[in-house]
């Protein structure tokens, strides 16, 4: 009877084990394809409500959804408001301006030639920036797809160098490349990504940066990271989470779309570009390669 007794319960044990570790086999499966989904964009998957994990993995791809939403109702009005505010101090003068050359027109005294010349040379000049600015949004919305091939970073690297060499040179300053890990891979657009990083060195240098540091390494999750580091002025606090906007600049004559389509180069590329950092000692920028 005992022995009985004890087979049932080893027997119970067992089947209580293997069903313990089929559900979390599959609750595994769902993890994985949620972050899956996640992270390539989709939303529209739902598991069955049928048991509290279920529920509960919803209601975080809910959350999740709601706050991507949120972001970018966020960022869409940061956009609208940066373009208005650019358009209307662009076109706010050429209507001025037109309004009070038309008055010299039908003035019949003589003496506005001088005025008319200067006015018209303003408006010519403003047009001319508005062009610019519509032309800087077209380039901004219209990344091409990149064209990936396994590159080595430190030849990307050795073409950034040549490329920004002379530039380098005329602020006074050094620019450095070690790597981590070596013969660190990357598969990605060589042209797209050497713009980013040129891109980013400019803004080191307008920074004031007399030393700017590249590493390129392999982390723990098998994701690349080439990190930009500089000992220029630090971008102040309340700057910091506008700098990816389209057109915002704290540059004088700044287009402002350096950093943004820096950040659509790598999300096309499946990865991120971040501030990680920016105090007076230094500011590091972060390219991410999953």
């Amino acid at each position: 009877m005992f022995l009985l007794i004890a087979s049932a319960i080893a027997l119970a044990a067992t089947v209580a084990v293997a069903t313990a570790l089929i559900v979390r086999e599959s609750d595994r499966r769902k993890v994985e394809y949620m972050l899956d989904a996640l992270e390539d964009g989709e939303y529209n998957f739902r598991f069955n409500e049928g048991s509290r994990f279920n529920r509960t993995l919803n209601r975080i791809k809910w959350i999740v959804d709601r706050r991507r939403q949120q972001n970018e109702t966020e960022s869409w009005d940061k956009l609208i408001r940066v373009l208005t505010h650019e358009i209307m101090n662009t076109v706010s003068p050429i209507a001025s301006l037109s309004e009070t050359l038309t008055r010299y027109i039908h003035d019949p005294a003589e003496g506005h030639r001088e005025e008319i010349a200067s006015g018209l040379e303003t408006i010519g000049a403003s047009s001319r920036e508005l062009i610019e600015f519509v032309q800087n949004y077209r380039e901004l919305t219209g990344v091409a797809r990149p064209i990936k091939k396994p590159l080595l970073v430190r030849d990307l690297m050795g073409r950034v160098m040549e490329l920004t060499r002379q530039m380098v040179d005329e602020y006074g300053a050094v620019c450095t490349f070690g790597e981590l890990t070596p013969d660190t891979l990357i598969y990605a657009d060589e042209g797209q990504l050497c713009r980013v990083l040129v891109n980013l060195i400019r803004n080191a240098l307008q920074a004031g940066a007399g030393h700017i540091s590249v590493t390129a390494e392999l982390d723990d999750d098998s994701q690349t990271l080439i990190r930009v580091r500089n000992d220029g002025s630090a971008i102040p606090p309340e700057c910091r989470e506008q700098i990816f906007i389209p057109f915002y600049t704290t540059k004088g004559g700044g287009s402002g779309i350096g950093l943004s389509l820096s950040r659509q180069i790598m999300q096309a590329h499946g990865g991120t570009l971040d501030l990680d950092h920016s105090t007076a000692q230094s500011t590091e920028f972060t390219l991410i390669f999953r």
